[in-house]
């Protein structure tokens, strides 16, 4: 049984994928606090706060005999600034280098990343306007307009070139003999709540298209259970330049979604199990469908009068 290291392992993220993780490996377990967001002490878990970089060598014991490593752990803003944000995003980015760094020169072969759907969040202003049909993992190069998200597509690229094996110097016009690869998976999670507790019950129900939006962003908790036990098992992930580096979207089989899973189930053979409009039927029926019919094509004007 493999040995994976999570980190961030007592917030949302952690309750909605630890179960499954327990399951299927030996874990290591650690966050910057000793209870979950209900104030439940979480099984195994040690209390180490990976934010500080200037205490790298403390944290290597940790990382040593891992096979894998899942990253959750994040800093928060002190407060509700643009600096504070700032400063908070720039710790997650240099928290995102001690994962990296330490996974490599311990011998980790995988790191699987939870980055987020904000890091490419800017072309859902497109997605919106109904002059975007679908985002994918690679295409268009992910911009997000707000730190959060540019700190997720910072992960994502530091990501890449610790995948490449690169010592950090540039090159021109070559490619040098690599350096030992790691193995990097980013996740851009997309909505992993009960929306039956949250945008479907509130105000934001008001707002067809943002229910459109959170609908196709939902993923069950088997589903992305899923996705983070399968990057980690699957025997590879190089991409078509043959470095072993994916990106892929944490959401369900939505029939709404704008998002691509494609390469998650081509590469890793994801099989999403769930839909949002089967999970949320009811609910859809109620606040979406029901008020948009009487603007539709009604009986005699759905179709032509011919026959086939």
């Amino acid at each position: 049984m493999k040995t994976v290291l999570v980190t961030g392992a007592a917030g949302y993220i952690g309750s909605y994928v630890l179960p499954a993780l327990r399951e299927q490996f030996t874990l290591r377990l650690v966050d910057n606090r000793d209870v979950d967001g209900r104030g439940q002490p979480v099984d195994g878990l040690q209390v180490v706060d990976l934010s500080d970089l200037r205490r790298i060598e403390d944290f290597r014991p940790l990382f040593r005999g891992a096979d894998a490593v899942i990253h959750l752990a994040f800093t928060r803003p002190s407060e509700n600034s643009l600096r504070a944000h700032y400063l908070a995003e720039r710790t997650n980015v240099d928290m995102a280098f001690l994962i990296y760094q330490l996974s490599l020169e311990e011998g980790v072969q995988r790191v699987v990343v939870a980055s987020s759907n904000h890091a490419a969040d800017f072309y859902e202003i497109e997605l919106r306007a109904g002059l975007m049909d679908m985002v994918y993992p690679d295409q268009p190069r992910p911009l997000s307009d707000n730190f959060y998200g540019w700190a997720k597509e910072a992960y994502e690229h530091l990501g890449f070139v610790y995948a490449c094996g690169a010592d950090g110097r540039p090159a021109v016009g070559e490619r040098r003999a690599p350096n030992r690869r790691l193995g990097v998976v980013q996740i851009r999670i997309g909505a992993p709540r009960d929306l039956a507790i949250a945008t479907l019950a509130d105000e934001r129900r008001d707002d067809p298209k943002l229910m459109y939006r959170d609908l196709g962003m939902w993923v069950s908790p088997r589903d992305l259970s899923q996705l983070f036990i399968k990057s980690i098992e699957a025997a590879s992930i190089e991409n078509e330049h043959g470095v072993p580096f994916q990106v892929f979207y944490g959401i369900s089989d939505n029939t709404r979604k704008a998002w691509s899973i494609a390469n998650a189930r081509r590469v890793i053979g994801y099989e999403p199990e769930d839909d949002s409009e089967v999970v949320y039927a009811d609910e859809i029926r109620r606040f979406l469908l029901d008020p948009l019919r009487e603007k539709m094509a009604r009986a005699e004007v759905r179709a032509g009068k011919g026959h086939r």
